[in-house]
């Protein structure tokens, strides 16, 4: 990578000062999540590592830090008109309850098989705030995208993606920001990957707070696009994976996104559904906490030996605990 790949033309989607500023929306109103520790983890591993537990944030996921950036942003025009979001379910509470604490009415597209615990907590987000609702379509016959940009254009509403925005980039990325400046410098930070609105601002928050400092991604294996546009140097597109990391089903990133991962992200790492599943089993058993299967992209790929990160002081974002507890028992007992 660049020495200095945050000062080199041409310039990022983002910079630093976003996500500084995206901190400072976010102040008071976002949990700042726990950074958790495990004996276990260190001495399997020969590293120091650090989980960022965003499974403790707001509607249950990172993805809250993003959602309120954006609709804070808003003018009072469009906050009359409201936001519409696509989403499989963490996007999908994030700006509903982004919306509910900022007064405006939200449209969210759901794939109909979502699970059963995010459309019901979407769907709760939005009770009582008159022009909300939930529109559902088949993600493997339609596209979701279209689907939004048609409503939007319909109503008039502000159309806020995933994760190809600036300003839920920048609020992704106040996760590593605070990670860093709780435990200190980091030598690699471990992060998952959908479309890539996590790893895209985490990389130029920890950029800039930890020089050096090696970013990776991790994909689930049915659905590496990620990985393949970084081989290909443009941005490829599959058919929706299946894989038990509902968060990652994406099809391609973001063209604002990739932009970032090709300038700050070492690479892109895989793991299987069976190692999500083993990771998910450590979390419950050793550390007391639910992860959900995306939520454990990252830290399967350190606890199952995907990376080798002896002797480093390593960083991983636990993205998200939203998992429906029938689908998660079932699961961890089979």
């Amino acid at each position: 990578m660049n020495a200095d790949p945050l000062s080199s033309a041409p310039s990022l989607p983002i910079q630093f000062a976003d996500v500084a500023a995206a901190a400072g929306r976010l102040r008071g109103v976002a949990h700042r999540t726990p950074a958790r520790t495990s004996r276990t983890v260190d001495e399997a591993c020969g590293a120091s590592v650090f989980f960022k537990c965003e499974n403790f944030q707001r509607m249950g996921a990172f993805k809250f830090r993003g959602a309120y950036n954006a609709l804070a942003r808003f003018s009072a025009e469009q906050r009359r008109a409201g936001v519409i979001a696509f989403s499989s379910g963490n996007h999908a509470q994030a700006i509903a309850l982004s919306a509910r604490l900022l007064a405006m009415p939200s449209v969210i597209v759901m794939p109909q098989d979502a699970p059963a615990s995010k459309l019901a907590a979407t769907r709760g987000y939005q009770r009582e705030q008159p022009g909300s609702e939930v529109i559902l379509y088949d993600r493997y016959t339609q596209d979701r995208e279209a689907i939004g940009r048609r409503i939007a254009a319909e109503r008039g509403m502000t159309l806020i993606p995933p994760y190809d925005h600036a300003d839920v980039m920048a609020g992704q990325g106040t996760a590593a920001l605070e990670l860093i400046e709780d435990v200190g410098p980091l030598d690699a930070l471990l992060v998952c990957v959908g479309g890539g609105g996590l790893i895209s601002g985490c990389a130029v928050a920890a950029t800039a707070r930890s020089p050096g400092i090696e970013v990776w991604g991790v994909e689930p294996a049915a659905g590496n696009d990620v990985q393949q546009s970084l081989a290909k140097g443009e941005i490829v597109h599959i058919d929706t994976p299946k894989t038990i990391a509902d968060g990652a089903q994406t099809q391609h990133c973001g063209t604002l996104t990739f932009a970032v991962i090709r300038r700050l992200v070492s690479g892109v790492l895989t793991v299987t559904d069976a190692q999500l599943v083993r990771t998910m089993r450590f979390f419950a058993e050793r550390m007391k906490m639910v992860v959900e299967p995306t939520g454990c992209l990252a830290a399967a790929a350190l606890l199952e030996g995907a990376i080798e990160l002896r002797g480093k002081r390593v960083g991983v974002i636990l993205s998200g605990g939203n998992v429906d507890l029938a689908a998660y028992a079932g699961l961890l007992q089979a």
